[in-house]
């Protein structure tokens, strides 16, 4: 039996400039890659996750790359822990290769890999991919973490250079490829899904950057990048879109980026944030939670048009406009008294782009519980954005096409009154803590 190393692909879904990949190929053996659906992620979503359908369609580009360099990739499903016996019964493993993910489960499972592979006595090495810097580059003088974003995106900018940018030269070592035969492809039906039939977006942003800080404020027109999708799963590599910004002097683009990378610097150093309140004092507050003002918050149904606009909008495509992301969670926690967690729950559950770090930065950010977040006494006024950033209300028109009719809901709050109880209730909890 041929020796062989392993290359694990999880959140790095390309061939091209990948940190581990581009390791694992300069190494002692010939390379197989992996790719596992993982049920203990896949079994808690929905049978027509897109989610699922943008990985499955990605892996089947992969593999047609990787068969015309005469390999393949090795595609399972089922629980990583299962699986890796399994592996190693049929092939003779000698080193595992894969890049760093920062998520509570994902950080769980690979101390549970390291551990199980160093029992076998296989070699398993980890590498920064999906970020530019990670854990703890980037550090206050004290050596410990930023939990601001200003004097954290001046250091990371600071030390940003050509060197952090480079692309891993992956294709000069594919002749470092395990040679195989064509491996099997589980079909998305026998692992328990459907096809989705929502659209995902294009790799296309570079013609966005230009007017990028003018237009990405708008919801009515198409001025962001929409690469979070791609970010998320790696079909886009970070360095990628970093050089790409600074080429384009994208300077608005550039900190978005950043704010991504500081999110995540937050979930691995605080990563009980992922569940409560980075202020732990916000965890006092008394919740409304009213069950039928959420169901009206989910469905776009609240009276508030611009808020409606962005829920119909997430629930038909699975992405919102950013600034719509705002002032929805702003609306929900701050208008309807609703815990932040019920929000990024359910944004958890429709956006294709969902990134832990991201999602529950943005989310505790709106409810003011976060670590750079906006003070609670801040509560988003939806008329005043509506003129601010959707003056001919072309937005809420396109997703709300019943508003100006009898036939449009009536709102479910007074804001005047909404935003007196709230700055009430949170000056209750914060002032006895």
């Amino acid at each position: 039996m041929t020796s062989i190393s392993i290359f694990w692909f999880r959140r790095d879904l390309r061939l091209a400039d990948n940190a581990a990949l581009y390791h694992a190929l300069r190494g002692d053996y010939p390379i197989l890659p992996l790719f596992i659906f993982d049920k203990n992620i896949l079994d808690k979503l929905p049978k027509d996750d897109a989610r699922v359908t943008f990985i499955y369609q990605t892996i089947e580009a992969l593999k047609k790359e990787l068969q015309q360099q005469g390999s393949d990739l090795l595609v399972k499903y089922g629980e990583p822990e299962k699986i890796w016996p399994e592996v190693l019964k049929e092939y003779e493993v000698k080193e595992v290769y894969t890049n760093h993910d920062y998520e509570p489960y994902a950080r769980e499972r690979d101390d549970n890999m390291a551990e199980f592979l160093t029992s076998e006595e296989i070699v398993f090495k980890t590498y920064k991919d999906q970020v530019i810097f990670e854990k703890n580059e980037i550090l206050k003088a004290d050596k410990t973490p930023y939990t601001v974003f200003t004097p954290f995106y001046k250091q990371w900018h600071a030390k940003l250079n050509d060197f952090y940018v480079k692309a891993y030269p992956t294709k000069k070592y594919f002749k470092n490829l395990l040679q195989t035969k064509h491996l099997l492809l589980p079909t998305l039906k026998e692992m328990g899904f459907e096809k989705s039939k929502l659209d995902f977006p294009k790799l296309s942003y570079k013609s966005k950057l230009d007017d990028y800080a003018k237009e990405r404020d708008f919801p009515a027109l198409d001025g962001t990048t929409h690469v979070g999708l791609h970010l998320r799963f790696g079909t886009l590599s970070i360095r990628k879109a970093v050089k790409d910004a600074l080429e384009a002097k994208s300077n608005v683009w550039l900190s978005e980026l950043a704010w991504r990378e500081f999110y995540m610097t937050i979930l691995w150093h605080f990563p009980y944030s992922a569940f409560d309140s980075f202020k732990k004092q916000y965890d006092k507050i008394k919740w409304r939670n009213n069950e039928d003002e959420f169901k009206a918050w989910r469905e776009g149904n609240t009276g508030y048009p611009i808020v409606d606009a962005g829920m119909r909008q997430l629930n038909q495509t699975g992405w919102m406009h950013n600034r719509v992301r705002m002032i929805v969670g702003s609306f929900l926690t701050k208008h309807l008294l609703i815990d932040w967690r019920w929000g990024e729950t359910y944004f958890a559950e429709k956006l294709l782009d969902y990134e832990m770090a991201s999602n529950v930065g943005g989310w505790q950010w709106a409810a003011g519980s976060g670590n750079d977040a906006a003070p609670y006494f801040r509560v988003f006024n939806p008329e005043l954005q509506t003129k601010k950033f959707d003056p001919k209300l072309e937005y809420i028109k396109k997703w709300v096409p019943e508003f100006g009719t009898k036939k449009y809901a009536q709102p479910i709050v007074e804001h005047t009154f909404a935003r007196e109880r709230v700055l009430k209730v949170f000056k209750e909890a914060l002032s006895n803590s």
